[in-house]
């Protein structure tokens, strides 16, 4: 295997720096040792780690993996480690990573379908993620990223991949009118990919005024707190609920034009409830479709945000060092700017 020397950190001669969540609600800096690739894996140095939901639902015990584990699956960086086996890509190829982690053998694998895999597990969920210096990965889920693309904010390509996912499953009508709920970053990527998909218009529904200005900063004009201030008396064509949270949910429901398509792309807690008319489905033809995480869609990701379909200047508001990775999930968790990034190698 080869070795690449850092002016800061000699490849195998000391113990990497990491974040470990040992227990709901705990989280420290801790030493491990530096990953070492098998046959068919990739060690990477990482340049950028985000923050998002899983990451707080992780830290306090609402999502339990087994612990402690390294958060962090949204993820860029330089490979300076390969397997034997490895030639898609060699040391000092910029690159993000898919955290997800398919079996290939279930009942759902076998049918493409590994978003829904029966022993699912991913990068920073269950396996060791990149709030740390160095990640380890099987090579089959590193992409190598075109030159013109910064690695420092190239960590918006996961959720963005998911983004992707979830237009997958919508209709492609160019000039339909679409709703979004939700103006935090998945919001505003979906807000992004309406435009791109050749949308009518882009209505954007959020009570957090700040987060509406950067809506407004990126360009979209159709902003409210509520969906009854836009001029829409047929309702949309597709309306997308990127917030989980139920009330915006019900809200969203009612303004799907007959003929039209829901998207359920926010994370609801598991016990939320919201209930329908099944004769307005019916008699309506109202389809109503679910997005889970990545499937098929990291390249187009890589793609996209390689052509500039993100401002990421704008999208990235906050970014911490690791040492400081605790003040970033608070940050985070308290809705103030946008994307959290964090830095792990500086």
């Amino acid at each position: 295997m080869q070795l690449l020397v850092y002016p800061q950190h000699q490849w195998f001669d000391y113990r990497m720096k990491a974040v470990s969540i040992l227990s709901a609600g705990k989280i420290e800096l801790v030493d491990l040792p530096d990953p070492t690739p098998s046959n068919s894996e990739v060690v990477v140095e990482v340049a950028a780690v985000g923050i998002c939901g899983t990451d707080l639902h992780i830290f306090e015990g609402e999502f339990a993996p087994k612990l402690p584990i390294v958060p962090g699956h949204e993820m860029s960086g330089t490979v300076v480690a390969v397997g034997k086996s490895v030639t898609e890509v060699k040391i000092g190829d910029a690159v993000a990573i898919d955290p997800s982690l398919h079996c290939g053998e279930c009942f759902y694998c076998r049918r493409a379908r590994g978003n829904l895999c029966e022993n699912w597990n991913a990068l920073g969920v269950t396996y060791p993620g990149a709030a740390a210096q160095f990640l380890l990965s099987p090579k089959k889920n590193i992409h190598k990223l075109p030159k013109n693309v910064d690695l420092k904010s190239a960590a918006l390509i996961e959720p963005l991949s998911c983004a992707v996912r979830g237009f997958d499953q919508l209709p492609r009508n160019p000039g339909s009118h679409y709703l979004i709920y939700g103006s935090g970053t998945m919001g505003l990527m979906m807000a992004e990919l309406a435009k791109v998909n050749g949308a009518a218009s882009v209505s954007i529904v959020d009570l957090n005024q700040d987060k509406l200005k950067t809506a407004k900063v990126l360009g979209f004009t159709n902003l409210a707190k509520s969906a009854d201030e836009f001029d829409q008396p047929r309702g949309f064509d597709v309306v997308i609920d990127c917030t989980g949270v139920t009330e915006a949910i019900k809200d969203g429901l009612k303004h799907v034009m007959p003929g039209g398509t829901f998207l359920q792309f926010g994370v609801a807690n598991k016990d939320a409830k919201v209930e329908i008319e099944p004769f307005w489905v019916y008699n309506k033809e109202i389809t109503i479709v679910g997005s889970m995480a990545v499937l098929h869609s990291f390249d187009r990701a890589v793609e996209l945000f390689a052509s500039g379909v993100l401002n990421a200047d704008v999208m990235i508001s906050d970014r911490y060092s690791l040492e400081n990775y605790a003040d970033a999930l608070t940050a985070f968790k308290s809705g103030k700017g946008r994307k959290t990034i964090v830095l792990p190698n500086g």
